[in-house]
């Protein structure tokens, strides 16, 4: 963020479709009890000595913006639903003010609406998206009917888990971990060699892309035996195939595969709106010999 406050490449943003008659009021109140609930959505990040500092605000009151898009066509809507979420998405946050959290409630018709949520990653993971939507439903309905909410209060909260974190890298255990993971990562290449038909920007650009297929069901219960009888998980055998096929186009022996994990290993972790996902390296040596089983 501070290398490029204007970025918006962490931002993480979703849209939520709502049908039936929607209670405006009880969903702001839903939201506003989930800002109270989680620590990490009252949550700014200012500098001190240069180093970045969790400032928790005791309160916070997030209303609700609603925008009425009912009048329009429905290609007008459509054109507009898809204008605004790009916006929402490609607005910048300032880190050191609160909140992290923006939402707008676009009103289609009477009995549709798209609730528009937007984070920055540093107070948000994919995981978080679920927690927020399981608890936002649970508070709603109780809301609707004038009922307390229903949800136990968190053991912890994030700054348990940054405590946890700073004493464990603080301790011996940092220096074990460390020293492995320089071990296995000795002589690993920069980057995979692909033959690409143009060259790496020196600039990250994060105008990368995604390519969705389907699988039939004779492949994806193919690999699932596969799977079973080499004793792998899915994961394991997805991943060989993607090392597999990138050692077909670069012949490097030698690569390296990264990952998001969940990194919550604690039950008490599950239930937190916050930023846990890590990213795991994966090195693999490959030769002409192996094949894909072994």
């Amino acid at each position: 963020h501070q290398l490029d406050p204007r970025s918006s490449a962490y931002n993480m943003s979703a849209v939520v479709r709502l049908r039936g008659v929607l209670d405006t009021t009880a969903l702001e109140q839903s939201i506003n009890e989930l800002i109270r609930r989680h620590e990490s959505l009252r949550t700014h990040f200012v500098s001190v000595s240069g180093s970045a500092v969790q400032v928790i605000v005791p309160h916070l009151d997030h209303p609700l913006v609603v925008e009425d898009l009912s009048a329009l066509s429905e290609s007008e809507k459509q054109a507009a639903l898809a204008r605004l979420t790009a916006a929402e998405a490609q607005h910048p946050f300032d880190l050191s003010s609160v909140p992290l959290l923006r939402s707008r409630l676009l009103r289609l018709s009477e009995h549709e609406h798209a609730l528009l949520l937007t984070t920055h990653h540093i107070i948000w993971d994919g995981w978080s998206t679920g927690i927020f939507l399981n608890e936002l439903a649970a508070l709603y309905e109780a809301g609707k009917r004038g009922a307390p909410s229903p949800l136990a209060e968190l053991p912890l909260q994030y700054a348990d888990f940054a405590l946890w974190q700073r004493a464990w890298a603080q301790s011996e255990t940092l220096a074990e971990s460390l020293a492995y993971w320089k071990q296995q990562l000795t002589g690993v290449p920069p980057v995979i060699a692909l033959p690409t038909d143009r060259p790496r920007p020196a600039l990250q650009t994060y105008r990368g892309g995604r390519h969705v297929f389907r699988w039939c069901e004779s492949l994806r219960d193919g690999l699932n035996e596969l799977g079973r009888h080499e004793g792998s998980t899915l994961f394991m055998t997805l991943l060989a195939g993607l090392q597999a096929f990138l050692y077909l186009y670069t012949k490097q022996n030698s690569m390296v595969v990264g990952t998001p994990v969940a990194n919550r290993r604690q039950k008490e972790l599950e239930g937190l709106i916050g930023f846990f996902v890590n990213t795991l390296v994966l090195r693999t040596e490959l030769s002409d010999g192996l094949t894909f089983r072994e």
